[in-house]
């Protein structure tokens, strides 16, 4: 296992704070698979590739653009990654993680977090959006495992409330005024990279899952650990149901969640106005 500890966290604010001229910023982004609109609409400031950045990952999924973006989006300072990292990449989750413990320490307030996932309740379609209120973890592993650093946050963090209850009312406001259907429901992180079986679909659903993907949980349980309110939205790109299941690929998804991009712009433009 890589090492992530303080020193490797030192080095990477030091070599990020040298190269972004005292910006500051107040929010953190992750976007998801197939969310580029998003980035567009960031005044940029400072671009920043992840093979530059001392002890990140690099991103190795093809529509992951693998860059941190640095500015300002709808009037508020921002730090985004235009791409994450998965573990079926073969990084560690304490790697894939590793990002947002960087953006805490330049200083982010709070942390919205997008992704693709699939639709497995079956009153979601897809191109819809779904404002994720729980989590399972069914990745098998867990970023927090191994020595807690106590500066970091707890050796057992509670996790009765893993997405902010004020930000996610934000999201809900906003969503009726625009008159934007925004489902709500629980999101099960599964590792990939294959999608799922037919079986596994009906195993989910018997779970509690609405929607299903393979990123969000690792980075939502380390801000959790240090304290960070968070937000997530799944887009969803594909309709998980065992009895008529199809064939779906990586372009597919891709295409079905630029249709939906716009709906997430819109909606996080209004919520951005109210924090």
């Amino acid at each position: 296992m890589k090492k992530i500890g303080l020193q490797e966290l030192s080095e990477t604010i030091s070599f990020l704070k040298n190269n972004i001229n005292g910006f500051m910023p107040e929010i953190g982004v992750i976007l998801g698979t197939g969310l580029s609109k998003l980035a567009h609409q960031i005044d940029v400031k400072h671009t920043i590739s992840y093979e530059e950045i001392p002890h990140f990952p690099v991103s190795t999924v093809e529509s992951h653009a693998g860059r941190l973006l640095f500015g300002e989006l709808f009037g508020k300072k921002v730090v985004a990654m235009q791409g994450r990292f998965h573990y079926y990449e073969g990084y560690t989750l304490q790697q894939i993680t590793f990002p947002v413990r960087v953006m805490h320490n330049l200083g982010i307030q709070m942390l919205f977090v997008s992704n693709a996932a699939g639709a497995v309740n079956l009153n979601f379609k897809k191109a819809s959006l779904m404002l994720i209120t729980d989590h399972i973890n069914l990745l098998m592993d867990n970023p927090l495992i191994g020595p807690n650093v106590d500066e970091w946050g707890s050796r057992f963090p509670d996790m009765s409330e893993p997405y902010d209850a004020d930000l996610n009312e934000y999201f809900r406001k906003t969503a009726n005024e625009l008159n934007l259907t925004l489902h709500e429901g629980v999101y099960t992180a599964m590792s990939g990279p294959t999608l799922e079986t037919k079986a596994e679909y009906r195993l989910l659903a018997t779970l509690g899952t609405d929607a299903v993907g393979m990123s969000t949980v690792p980075e939502v349980i380390v801000a959790n650990h240090i304290g960070l309110p968070t937000a997530a939205i799944s887009v969803l790109t594909d309709e998980c149901d065992p009895d008529n299941l199809v064939p779906v690929t990586l372009e597919e998804i891709i295409e079905i969640a630029g249709v939906a991009e716009g709906k997430l712009v819109s909606l996080l433009e209004g919520v951005f106005k109210k924090i």
